[in-house]
């Protein structure tokens, strides 16, 4: 028998003997979770079942049609940044400059899918495409035949998968982690570099028996010299570049790892005539911004889980005991006619109806919150055996996400944390919330699939745990690895001056930007620098600041208050300046690193500004009021 499930939980199938161990692994870790609870799970798909039943909703959402082959790569590649790879006399530039941020194993991805798209186009009788070689010209005589071949991506990544498959099992023998001990989550070096380190060795596991979310494993990100970067702190401009690198940074991961990243076809939404619920993201945010410039999460989003936030956290149950369905369509029809002129009532409406009507949104959506394409990639970062390994999937998983959907997402996981914390008065737990939200996220309408029987308590363990792990870890989630961070530096230099490439090959490409990186660092024995910082909504003349090694923003930003207080700056407003003590609220100001290779960038309290002048000193820099202070300029 199959249990019919409105969503597609795929997992992402092994490819090779490697990845033997890790499906023992997983099978290990979802034995583990027997003694957890589904009944909140169950219940919430039974939920969900009578309500579309109810009203015999049609799906709003094209069916996902099985792609042909090379079909999927070539819009990997499209998504990618690299669909002029595909043609044959494309503009190469622009590739060039993208290839040339890559690492080995990001550079060995590209190159696979390549190669199947190549084999493809062939067998269809086609133009071939280029090889991405093909740009660096033809190898040179002084370059012997074995060095040719290892310098290939597609031999590199070969080398990294088979020269394991050699070892003996025990070389996968797993060490459990010691869940009250913090561990390091290092954002400076590649995830998939790190992961080709880590199969020549061992693996942590860790027990997943725990419903005590404090007891999950700490990690905690290194600051180095340049701080941590979080989504929100780069511009809008620079954002843009990370969804593509993201996306080959974790097709290079999954390609380590031994798994195949599956991601559905986009799909055409159908149009429809409501103004709230079934409406996509970007429409409802387009109309809301005519309303509220610059609103990045739906209002009706917003004010359903502001009415939960004041008077929710505390109902027993909530989330979890469901509203009267009756009443929920009805409060859905008042919402589509009276939201927008302000008539609905919040104060009228029962807690648990609000909860209902919050996942009715998030189910409602056209497509789903976590997209169509990612919603298997979601899914199946439950197979990943590596704790650490699933979160940098994750990680990056958000970080390809659309704007739209990031920002409802996390304003949806800060509040299920704020639930999470009321446990002792609403007995809702972090394993309690995740069993109920997970339904909402994992099934859509548009996505009907059959889960082959033996199957279901895995994929549904599987889904609330990944909801678990984007509750309990969401600030690392929404963390930009410092490694992609300075691909988009390299993105920015490139596209303002040309690089020369003469290289031949792709090894040698990456050995010249290696001897770049070699020559800034040559270049970073300077001790000591003066440089200007601006704040022309505060003064009309800049700040001249003495850098050193150990010159922090924090210790700027003290600085920049205590010349604000004393006689002879010209300053332009105080009296709307917030003040605490008679001293201006270092919290209320923030350092921004503006131009160079960047386009925008909110600095770190703890980010050393000579290190940072060091590698972008064509910068300016510019103190701003904190946006999330009530703004009275």
């Amino acid at each position: 028998s199959t249990r019919n499930f409105p969503c597609k939980m795929s997992q992402l199938p092994l490819k090779s003997p490697l990845a033997s161990p890790v499906s023992e692994g997983t099978n290990s870790r979802v034995e583990s979770l027997d003694n957890l609870s589904m009944d909140s799970f169950w219940l919430e798909v039974e939920n969900i079942k009578q309500s579309a039943e109810a009203e015999q909703e049609e799906c709003s959402l094209a069916d996902v049609k099985t792609q042909e082959e090379g079909e999927a790569e070539a819009e990997w590649l499209q998504d990618a940044g690299l669909s002029d790879l595909l043609g044959d006399r494309a503009s190469e530039n622009d590739n060039i400059v993208l290839l040339s941020t890559l690492t080995k194993t990001q550079a060995a991805a590209v190159q696979r899918r390549l190669d199947t798209y190549s084999r493809s186009r062939r067998r269809k009788n086609k133009h071939p495409v280029r090889d991405v070689r093909d740009i660096f010209g033809v190898v040179g005589s002084e370059e012997s035949a074995a060095e040719k071949e290892e310098s290939s991506p597609d031999q590199l990544w070969h080398n990294l998968r088979t020269s394991n498959v050699q070892r003996k099992t025990q070389d996968y023998s797993c060490t459990v982690r010691n869940p009250g001990k913090e561990e390091v989550f290092n954002m400076d070096v590649a995830y998939s570099e790190q992961a080709a380190v880590l199969l020549k060795g061992s693996f942590l596991s860790e027990s997943r028996k725990l419903k005590d979310g404090n007891a999950l494993t700490k990690f905690k990100i290194p600051k180095g010299r340049l701080g941590v970067t979080r989504i929100g702190d780069l511009s809008a401009q620079d954002m843009k570049k990370i969804p593509t690198l993201a996306l080959i940074e974790l097709t290079a991961l999954c390609d380590i790892l031994g798994f195949e990243l599956k991601r559905n076809k986009a799909a055409k939404l159908k149009a429809t005539e409501k103004r709230l619920f079934g409406v996509p993201l970007h429409t409802l945010l387009e109309n809301d911004q005519k309303l509220l410039p610059n609103t990045k999460v739906p209002l009706l989003l917003q004010a359903l889980l502001s009415c939960l936030e004041k008077r929710g956290l505390e109902t027993e149950g909530i989330l979890r005991v469901s509203g009267s369905q009756t009443r929920i369509k009805s409060l859905e029809q008042k919402l589509e006619r009276d939201f927008y002129n302000g008539l609905f009532r919040w104060d009228e409406v029962h807690q648990n109806d609000v909860s209902g009507l919050l996942k009715r949104f998030i189910r409602e959506l056209p497509a789903p919150l976590l997209t169509a394409e990612y919603l298997p990639a979601f899914a199946a970062v439950q197979n990943i055996p590596d704790l650490k390994q699933r979160l940098q999937a994750l990680n990056l998983l958000i970080l390809i996400l659309p704007e739209p959907n990031r920002n409802t997402l996390k304003a949806l996981l800060e509040f299920l944390s704020k639930v999470v914390a009321r446990e002792n008065n609403n007995k809702m737990n972090l394993w309690n919330v995740s069993t109920v939200m997970a339904p909402n996220l994992f099934m859509h309408k548009g996505l009907p699939n059959k889960i082959p029987e033996g199957k279901e308590k895995q994929l549904a363990e599987g889904a609330a745990d990944v909801v678990r792990m984007m509750i309990h870890y969401q600030d690392l989630l929404w963390t930009v690895s410092s490694f992609l961070v300075a691909q988009v530096r390299k993105l920015n230099e490139s596209n303002s001056k040309r690089y020369q490439f003469c290289d031949k090959r792709i090894k040698n490409l990456l050995r010249k930007i290696h001897a770049d990186k070699d020559k800034v660092e040559k270049n970073q024995a300077e001790p000591s620098k003066i440089v200007k910082v601006h704040a022309s909504l505060l003064l009309k003349d800049s700040l001249e600041v003495h850098l050193n090694n150990a010159t922090r923003v924090a210790d700027v930003l003290r600085q920049f208050q205590k010349h604000l207080c004393q006689n002879g700056w010209n300053i332009v407003n105080t009296v709307n300046l917030l003040k605490c003590n008679n001293s201006m609220e270092c919290t209320n100001l923030l350092l921004y690193e503006v131009g160079g290779n960047i386009g925008e960038r909110c600095l770190d309290p703890d980010t050393y500004l000579l290190d940072l002048y060091q590698i972008n000193p064509r910068a300016e820099w510019i103190i701003k009021q904190n946006p999330s202070y009530p703004r009275v300029f």
